[in-house]
């Protein structure tokens, strides 16, 4: 299937089916989180498969907007340092791990667990070094009743993430389209994040393209969703013969009683 298919179709499942996932696909599963974290130490993937415990346990405490999302198996993200960048590239990896599980067949949702306290997550997760802010619940989706239409959200267009030069400059159709960047801004504005906010902006510059986040709160969890964006660009990007790889960037600036937060460049 073609990430840009993919993306757009891309949708996360609210409600599990109460089924064990296979012997055969975990074993899969443990061997993608190995190669997921080879030549890294900044982060690290948890499976736990006692998902009737972890629900019971983050049931009114923890989950998507406030609720618990229950599921038989959940892969929980664990950072062994504070710095910034360890949150963005683990949601990154996260993300291309979730690509893997739905080419498997399995359905997956974002769970968030920030708010909690860490003695109670401690206790909860056992045996960890670092710390556990984010997870997925995987699994089997339940089945959907065909005959009821499913609720969409909009989307931001182009025109309103993509700048040119300078935060507010309106890029103009012409240049995405002269220097081929079109398709891949319209089909990264489908890229998941929470309630399809998309707090992710682009400067586009004569040789690089610039990835900043547009905030007033939920600082930490737009972190998350600039390393789920960066995933799905660069994975996008390498259809159209791209093959430079993100840098961090830092920095920040106000504008328009926002922050945009400078998160990472790419070479074009």
């Amino acid at each position: 299937m073609l990430m840009k298919n993919f993306l757009k179709d891309r949708r996360s499942v609210r409600e599990f089916r109460n089924k064990k996932i296979e012997i055969e696909k975990i074993k899969t599963i443990k061997s993608y989180i190995k190669l997921s974290e080879e030549d890294n130490g900044s982060f690290k993937f948890r499976l736990y498969e006692n998902g009737d415990y972890l629900y019971e346990q983050l049931k009114g405490i923890g989950g998507y907007s406030g609720l618990m999302i229950e599921s038989p198996h959940y892969i929980a993200l664990e950072e062994t340092n504070d710095d910034r960048n360890t949150l963005i590239y683990g949601a990154y990896k996260m993300e291309e791990l979730i690509t893997k599980l739905n080419q498997l067949g399995l359905e997956t949702c974002w769970v968030s667990v920030d708010t909690i306290k860490d003695e109670f997550k401690e206790r909860l997760f056992g045996g960890h070094t670092g710390n556990i802010d984010y997870m997925i619940a995987i699994g089997y989706g339940k089945r959907k009743n065909p005959f009821v239409k499913e609720s969409t959200s909009s989307r931001l267009g182009v025109d309103e993430i993509v700048y040119s030069e300078r935060i507010g400059e309106q890029v103009e159709d012409q240049e995405l389209e002269h220097r081929g960047l079109g398709d891949l801004f319209y089909y990264v504005r489908f890229a998941p994040s929470k309630w399809n906010s998309q707090p992710w902006r682009f400067l586009l510059e004569k040789d690089r393209v610039i990835l900043l986040i547009r905030y007033k709160e939920d600082y930490f969890q737009h972190l998350v969703e600039a390393g789920i964006v960066m995933y799905y660009f660069k994975e996008l990007s390498k259809t159209i013969g791209i093959e430079d790889e993100w840098e961090f960037l830092e920095g920040s600036q106000d504008e328009d009683d926002a922050i945009y937060e400078y998160i990472a460049q790419l070479k074009l």
